[in-house]
């Protein structure tokens, strides 16, 4: 009992250093002033902290000329684009018809010169 004791009081103080670290360093907090969140986690022993975790801590903007799109990221490479590959494969297949009939057509003048 004692063990878990000792546990609990040393995960909620890694919780408060944490909320502590994380309120003083943040460039901005929301729904309160900076100060009042240091104070609710210094005196509220175990629900300080996570409220501010919760609450009180930034949310990070988005990146500026970046997608705010979520989902599948984009293709790394034109290799990993599925879409890019379909048509690749059609522009191939229609190029390979294009000579194998030129080819036929080559063939059948040589066949009636003779």
């Amino acid at each position: 009992m004692v063990r878990l004791f000792v546990f609990l009081a040393a995960a909620e103080l890694v919780l408060l250093v944490l909320a502590l670290i994380g309120a003083l360093s943040a460039d901005r907090v929301r729904n309160l002033p900076r100060f009042l969140w240091v104070l609710v986690i210094l005196v509220i022993p175990l629900l300080g902290p996570i409220a501010y975790f919760l609450f009180g801590r930034p949310v990070t903007p988005p990146r500026e000329g970046g997608s705010i799109r979520r989902g599948a990221p984009p293709p790394a490479s034109p290799d990993d684009d599925p879409e890019f590959l379909r048509s690749m494969d059609t522009e191939q297949s229609r190029r390979e018809r294009e000579l194998l009939a030129q080819w036929e057509r080559e063939l059948q003048k040589g066949d009636d010169e003779k």
